[in-house]
């Protein structure tokens, strides 16, 4: 195939971005594998080890080819669970909430956590990923275990594990099952009073899902995701969902197109359970109006509902056993009946903190929008909270500027106005990459800016941040790719036609404006050379005495003169978790720590 002179151009910029990171991408790796032969040390030992658990890109696409028979995935998880001195019947004393969905599962669980913590029960939360550290994936009381515990809990689980290899003739857990029953030993040892756990991918075959006896289950809202694992169709997702049902268990669900609903519906038919749909928000019988949340955006609104109804559903059925559920109804969907919230309830609403998730931080002059979103829809609503909350701001500060980043897309819009500027980055969830930044176009972002999910250049001590699930080529490949399409989206190159323009077509999204702006795109080869630029020395938490500027051409520091003039500059940041963790990791210390 015949590039032209500007493609051939960029994939030679993207074989000199490999070879700057390589060696020190195959260096971490090599450091890891033998983090696993050591003696049993301090914390970043225990996460050098547990990173040696990870799968690599190349046996990830063979694992996702040989999928055939996943009901062996929970045989293999029962039996690692075995093997760490753990039987699945005492999973059943942790008094599970167990919660999946596409998106807003891990809202809807920090929600619920915070709730039943207020409550003065104490809680355990399992979720992933984590943003800048692993031990978030494990919290005891709304809070990361500590350093301490989690070194003492991993050696212990990995020992036996690693002890009994011979003897069974196995091998080790993956990644995300390491942690599933690292997380279980945590919560047993600890003696929580409840665990809200928040499934993986999908549900049916997810690891989670040896959970035999939930109090209450709970699915977010479906939309098209991990299309090579669950399914390529909305109705499949919704099959390997509803696989958390339980026998006897109760089962809430926010609304859903008619077609998953129906599919949640059989299931829960099939496994013999209730299912609700919770009830709007607005319909909650609050003495002084709806709820307010501590989660920003209209779409957390369906989340909340749903950690009412689980947290609610809970404390029933473990404090008041013996009063009576409502009775269900006569018909396909049964509607959950809207309650009055208790004072604990609302200010657990309020009082929910979820970092990553439609968060903002103030830095001035620059304020930073980070939201993990990595498909079409949860882009949809993370474009209109940024819209709505910098129009807000725009209106108190009198200037307008605006900031995207994402990490798998690897990209950085900026967005430029009289007196302020603007960027905006893209992530790559299952969507159509095109599709995600096409919602990015009315933004009217000045620069767009595209970087790898790394976090710096240089090998860092911390292991957290580690991913060997992507190659490095294959990031800096997607940045080109994505800043090509920019390019096209925003006509400065009108490479695609007709047929693009149909293929990008989302039904309800924001439309397309006539007058496209003139985009300068940029590709950066880190997280932190990409916020220094956008920075330009005027975020006060980068710009500290001996922190290491990457250096970037002078043709590249010219075109930053708009950001070095703004009067305010606003950063959004979205399109993968892993991202958000990596820019939290540079403008947030204390998360590191």
């Amino acid at each position: 195939m015949v590039r032209s002179p500007r493609v051939f151009e960029r994939y030679l910029f993207a074989a000199f971005l490999c070879r700057q990171n390589w060696n020190n991408f195959t260096t971490l790796r090599s450091s890891s594998t033998k983090a696993a032969r050591l003696p049993r040390m301090d914390y970043q030992d225990a996460v050098c080890t547990l990173n040696t658990l990870q799968t690599n890109a190349g046996a990830l696409e063979q694992v996702r080819r040989e999928r055939g028979n996943p009901q062996l995935q929970l045989q293999a998880m029962r039996a690692f669970l075995q093997r760490s001195g753990l039987a699945v019947e005492e999973l059943d004393h942790l008094n599970i909430i167990h919660v999946t969905g596409t998106k807003g599962k891990g809202s809807t669980c920090a929600f619920t956590e915070q709730i039943l913590r207020n409550y003065g029960f104490r809680t355990g939360f399992y979720s992933s990923p984590h943003l800048v550290q692993v031990r978030e994936r494990i919290r005891i009381d709304g809070r990361p275990i500590s350093k301490e515990l989690f070194t003492k809990y991993f050696w212990q689980v990995y020992g036996r594990l690693d002890e009994t290899k011979g003897a069974h003739g196995g091998s080790m857990p993956a990644y995300f099952r390491f942690l599933t029953i690292l997380a279980f030993h945590v919560f047993l040892h600890e003696k929580v009073d409840l665990a809200v756990i928040e499934v993986g991918i999908g549900g049916a075959y997810d690891c989670t899902n040896i959970i035999r006896k939930p109090w209450v289950c709970g699915v977010s809202s479906l939309g098209i995701d991990h299309t090579s694992i669950l399914g390529d169709t909305i109705e499949k997702i919704a099959w390997q969902k509803g696989g958390i049902f339980k026998p006897g268990v109760p089962a809430f669900t926010v609304k859903q197109p008619d077609g998953p609903m129906t599919v949640l519906q059989d299931r829960a038919q099939e496994i013999r359970c209730s299912l609700r749909v919770c009830p709007e928000l607005e319909e909650y019988q609050a003495p002084s109006g709806p709820p307010l949340l501590g989660l920003a955006g209209q779409h957390q609104y369906s989340n909340a509902s749903l950690a009412l109804q689980l947290s609610h559903t809970w404390l029933q059925r473990r404090c008041l056993p013996d009063e009576p559920l409502p009775p269900e109804e006569n018909s396909s969907v049964s509607q959950a009946l809207p309650f009055q919230p208790s004072p604990i309830m609302l200010k657990g609403l309020k009082d929910t903190e979820w970092p990553g998730r439609t968060q903002t931080l103030w830095h001035d002059p620059i304020t930073y929008f980070l939201d993990g979103a990595h498909t079409t829809r949860s882009m949809l609503a993370c474009v209109r909270w940024f819209t709505e909350t910098a129009a807000q701001h725009e209106r108190t500060a009198g200037s307008r500027s605006s900031l995207f980043i994402s990490t798998q897309f690897s990209v950085l819009f900026t967005g430029f106005g009289e007196l302020s500027h603007s960027v905006c980055p893209v992530p790559q969830g299952s969507g159509s990459q095109g599709a995600m930044l096409k919602l990015l176009v009315p933004c009217h972002f000045d620069f767009v800016v595209f970087c790898p999910n790394i976090t710096e250049v240089l090998a860092s001590s911390n292991a957290d941040q580690q991913n060997f699930n992507v190659t490095v080529e294959n990031m800096l490949t997607r940045c080109l790719d994505n800043q090509q399409s920019w390019r096209v989206l925003s006509g400065q190159e009108a490479r695609l036609g007709a047929e693009l323009e149909e293929e990008l077509f989302i039904a309800g999204g924001l439309p397309l404006v006539a007058e496209r702006r003139m985009t300068e795109t940029l590709v950066f080869p880190c997280i932190l050379s990409a916020l220094q630029w956008i920075g330009q020395g005027r975020d006060p938490v980068l710009a500290v005495p001996g922190k290491q500027v990457a250096a970037v051409h002078p043709s590249v520091a010219a075109k930053a003169q708009p950001l070095r003039e703004a009067a305010r500059i606003h950063v959004l940041i979205a399109g993968s978790l892993h991202l958000v963790g990596g820019v939290l990791k540079h403008l947030d210390p204390s998360s590191a720590t």
